[in-house]
């Protein structure tokens, strides 16, 4: 089982008629009539003909692929066709703003962008804009392929072979490209089949839905190759549509859930119902962040258990934090113990390892020789960022955590400067860059902001260069500005115009006193709260 390809065709060969792809007629109404099913056997023979086709025209080893394919059927025949030649991927999310869609495929040097007839215009201005041009190719248009002129790897597509690139928010501006390997997808994979306890799967039977973007690990990786590998069926849905949420998962059979801790928030403030309780058809859902105040209450009304985690685009697998067995500890941010493949430490702001029982810093490695086995292979283009991440020989999570004395570990806060909205990891610094150029913003830091459903929003404190002119048009004209750069769920959802912003020495911003100006201010009059604002703008 080299490749996510050949633990694809095993899985076909064991289980061809089981269903391996389920869109609801719900998700798919944008494009198709009614529901898209896909069974493994039928799904092996289309990916086998695309296979062809990329073979034939020079693709393999060494060669790279955007993909604007949304979460519909083609990205995952196009992945495993790709993959089966060890070509590499570079998902797309199209809700990104054309400045970081073409960051994105410039950055990662892609040979073309594949996309839908959906997204062509806008996909054919983003290729354009880049120097060289890139080309755009139709998933309907095939036969328009262009030939590869790029010499090929001659190596054999196995194990350590680059089978994707997926890009994750950091403290340094600009997303940073994460070189995933087949070794990466397939230990998802088998850590779903290991987890055990609640979680256990049966072969065959699983049928897990999600509403997660493929241009996230926990989409593509954990739930696609743990689905692969037990030959179960993924059901894929466009977003999360918290109305018909219950009545898709009903009408799927879905027998797992994945969520993030939005949803919880969202479903327990939908009136209750006859027909909440889903004891008999879920055996659990996963996921992470959910709101302790929200777990026991959902848990009780829906009648499953909801077993949180922790992992990392960079981390992967093998480091993978999820409680499955009792006691999970309902309400106080639990993620399990270490398992049994992790080293880990804990550490102060100064290095230092942290008395026990105490937070700090989650540092993590793989047991053994090789301590970035099954992680990320490294940072396209930065070997420095990922050099300073592997500081000491440990992962560098950023992450607070503490361990209790019996070896539990429970979630605190986040060191970097990150804010985790709806699941989405958004850069203060990125933010931060798409605001100054604004001509009546003179400076400003971006923190998060505690939210009941998102679990954190960005909130970003403002400096005017007319200190008079801070009112709530101009609040809105800022949130638009960055609206214009960014994809919507990075704009602020709250502006608070301040008279000053402390800095040190060098004028830099003093993170760790920001908070402290933020709570200080939040609620008074020169706060806007503009988060009813944020919605993603038609063609983004």
């Amino acid at each position: 089982m080299a490749t996510c390809f050949t633990a694809f065709e095993e899985t076909a060969f064991k289980f061809t008629e089981n269903a391996f792809l389920h869109i609801p007629a719900l998700a798919a109404k944008a494009y198709h009539e009614g529901a898209v099913d896909y069974q493994y056997g039928q799904t092996l023979a289309e990916v086998k003909g695309l296979r062809c086709i990329y073979q034939e025209a020079g693709y393999g080893c060494g060669t790279r692929v955007a993909v604007m394919l949304d979460n519909r059927a083609e990205f995952f025949l196009h992945f495993f066709a790709l993959n089966a030649l060890g070509a590499s991927i570079v998902p797309v999310h199209p809700e990104l703003t054309p400045e970081e869609q073409s960051y994105l495929i410039a950055h990662s040097e892609v040979d073309f962008l594949l996309t839908l007839e959906d997204f062509q215009d806008r996909c054919a201005a983003v290729c354009q804009s880049i120097v060289p041009s890139v080309p755009v190719v139709l998933h309907s248009q095939m036969d328009l392929l262009p030939q590869n002129t790029k010499p090929l790897s001659s190596a054999v597509p196995g194990e350590e072979t680059e089978a994707a690139i997926l890009y994750t928010s950091g403290t340094t501006g600009k997303p940073k490209g994460c070189i995933l390997t087949n070794a990466y997808f397939l230990a998802w994979g088998q850590w779903y089949l290991d987890l055990g306890g609640m979680a256990t799967l049966r072969p065959g039977e699983e049928r897990l839905i999600t509403p997660l973007p493929l241009n996230h690990q926990n989409a593509m990786a954990c739930s696609l190759m743990g689905m692969v590998m037990s030959g179960g069926c993924v059901i894929q849905l466009d977003r999360f549509h918290s109305s018909t949420w219950w009545d898709t998962v009903r009408s799927s059979e879905a027998t797992i859930l994945h969520y993030l801790g939005v949803m919880p928030a969202m479903l327990l403030n939908k009136p209750k119902t006859d027909a909440d309780d889903f004891s008999q058809q879920i055996k659990f859902g996963l996921g992470a962040g959910v709101d302790p105040k929200h777990h026991a209450n959902f848990e009780k009304q829906f009648g499953f258990p909801l077993l949180e985690g922790w992992a990392m685009t960079e981390t992967g697998s093998t480091v993978c934090l999820m409680t499955v067995d009792e006691p999970r500890f309902v309400g106080e941010r639990c993620l399990g113990k270490a398992t049994k493949t992790m080293d880990y430490r804990l550490v102060d702001e100064k290095g230092q390892d942290v008395p026990a029982g105490m937070p700090g810093e989650l540092l993590v490695r793989t047991r053994g020789e090789e301590p970035r086995n099954y992680f990320f292979r490294e940072y396209l283009k930065n070997e420095a960022a990922t050099e300073e991440a592997w500081q000491g020989d440990y992962f560098h999570t950023g992450d607070v955590v503490r361990v209790t004395e019996d070896g539990y570990f429970h979630f605190v806060d986040r060191r970097k400067n990150v804010i985790r909205r709806s699941g989405e990891n958004i850069a203060a610094i990125e933010v931060e860059a798409a605001l100054l150029p604004h001509e009546q913003v003179a400076a400003c830091a971006v923190t998060a902001v505690d939210d009941e459903f998102r679990g954190e929003e960005v909130l970003v404190l403002i400096q005017l260069t007319d200190a008079g002119a801070g009112t709530r048009d101009l609040a809105v004209e800022i949130q638009n500005y960055c609206l214009d750069r960014l994809v919507y769920y990075k704009a602020p959802g709250h502006v608070i115009f301040v008279e000053t912003l402390p800095v040190g020495s060098t004028q830099k911003v003093k993170r760790g006193e920001i908070k402290v100006l933020r709570d200080q201010v939040f609620g008074s009059p020169s706060h806007y709260d503009l988060t009813a604002l944020k919605k993603p703008r038609k063609g983004n």
